[in-house]
């Protein structure tokens, strides 16, 4: 997966999120499934964010970025802020 890919499920995501808050304002939805759907999302986010800085290091690193993999989700959600 490319940056350019990346940053665009990145962005398909951020306005998912927006339409699942629109959503449960509008009482459409209930709070139980957007708050599970909001944790997939955020969680979904959190790997991408990851795997395009792993792509950013190697590059600047000289490695090649195609090499970086996506990390397992309680990896990627275990790291410290």
């Amino acid at each position: 997966m490319k940056d350019r890919d990346i940053l665009t499920h990145i962005n398909e995501l951020i306005a998912e999120e927006r339409e699942l808050r629109q959503r449960l304002a509008a009482h459409s939805i209930s709070s139980h499934e957007e708050n599970n759907r909001i944790r997939n999302i955020e969680e979904a986010l959190d790997q991408a964010w990851d795997l395009l800085r792993q792509r950013r290091a190697r590059r600047e690193f000289g490695d090649d970025p195609d090499a970086a993999a996506p990390r397992p989700i309680d990896e990627v959600e275990g790291y410290r802020q």
